[in-house]
């Protein structure tokens, strides 16, 4: 009979506890009216940066706020699926305990953080989304990294920290760009795409594959790749996309299993991209005061998307010397 590992009980329990602090906290500054809103956001009756009407009741986006209970519902599930791990498990998830717990902690953490930016439309709210969003999708493409360089969990830990950090001081005092004009998001969509592909192929086929398949993904969402090329002195940022590809003595020592989990992902996630994109108030289907807003139906999707990525990491094992 299998052990079960009493520390990852613990930790499903601080994860339900931190879930009811955080509802606690939001009714109590919410009860106060949140404070004054940021100089981006729309007064209330009008209609908000994402299609919705800005209400004067407890959340400035009931529709789209709720919606990151989505986010919330998949984070606890993780917990509760790393509770169910035996202590004997190689892999209970990414090769180490430690950083599946990190994985499954930002997951929950990204329901909260947008929750404040579409709750209370103030500064504080729009920092800690943005700051939500860096610290889950980071863990994607420094952890493909860490397999890639065989770092340490230490080292990994370290980067991960120093660099989340970084944006989370640079958003606040500087700019959301890192202080460089660099949408650290962004990048990091290709910097995981190819550190993905090279985690799968680490050779020079593979740096060709993840080289064409970031181009290929930009021209996708509209940005003119032959455009950059011919002016690369001037959208030399967008390359940065590709800086895993140039990175030498690369090796991986895992196999993932694609399917159905990591492929569910993809489409999940590159699906809410789209329906994003029509959550915009000067789209035709935007209707500001409908139940159903496709910002909500983006955060949903994304909740979905972080639960596939989970399954798909426990499918990693270790290749056989």
């Amino acid at each position: 009979m299998q052990q079960k590992n009493k520390f990852s009980q613990n930790y499903f329990a601080f994860a339900i506890y931190s879930v009811i602090f955080t509802s606690l906290l939001f009714i109590i500054f919410g009860s106060n009216g949140w404070g004054p809103s940021a100089a981006n956001e729309q007064a209330i009756g009008e209609i908000s940066r994402w299609c919705e009407r800005v209400s004067g009741g407890f959340f400035r986006e009931p529709v789209n706020t709720l919606g990151n209970l989505g986010f919330v519902a998949a984070g606890l599930f993780m917990f509760y699926k790393i509770t169910q791990d035996a202590t004997n498990n190689r892999n209970p998830l990414f090769g180490s305990f430690k950083i599946a717990l990190l994985y499954a902690s930002a997951s929950t953490f990204l329901g909260p953080g947008s929750m404040a930016m579409h709750g209370t439309h103030t500064s504080f709210g729009a920092w800690l989304d943005n700051v939500s969003m860096i610290s889950y999708i980071l863990i994607l493409w420094m952890y493909n990294l860490k397999i890639l360089k065989n770092l340490s969990n230490r080292t990994f830990f370290i980067c991960y920290s120093v660099l989340l950090s970084y944006y989370a001081y640079s958003y606040w005092f500087l700019d959301s760009g890192l202080g460089i004009g660099v949408d650290l998001f962004e990048l990091s969509i290709g910097l995981w795409i190819s550190t993905e592909i090279l985690v799968k192929l680490p050779n020079l086929f593979g740096r060709t594959v993840a080289t064409v398949t970031v181009l290929v993904v930009m021209q996708l969402f509209g940005i003119d790749v032959v455009n950059l090329i011919i002016n690369i002195e001037d959208s030399w940022k967008s390359f940065l996309n590709l800086i895993p590809v140039f990175i030498p003595n690369i090796n991986s020592n895992v196999q993932r299993t694609y399917s159905p989990w990591a492929f569910l992902g993809y489409i999940s996630f590159y699906s809410a991209f789209w329906i994003r994109e029509i959550g915009m108030p000067n789209h035709p289907w935007c209707n500001p005061d409908s139940l159903l807003q496709a910002h909500m139906v983006w955060h949903l999707l994304c909740a979905v998307a972080t639960i596939s990525f989970f399954n798909f990491q426990r499918t990693e094992k270790l290749n056989k010397i």
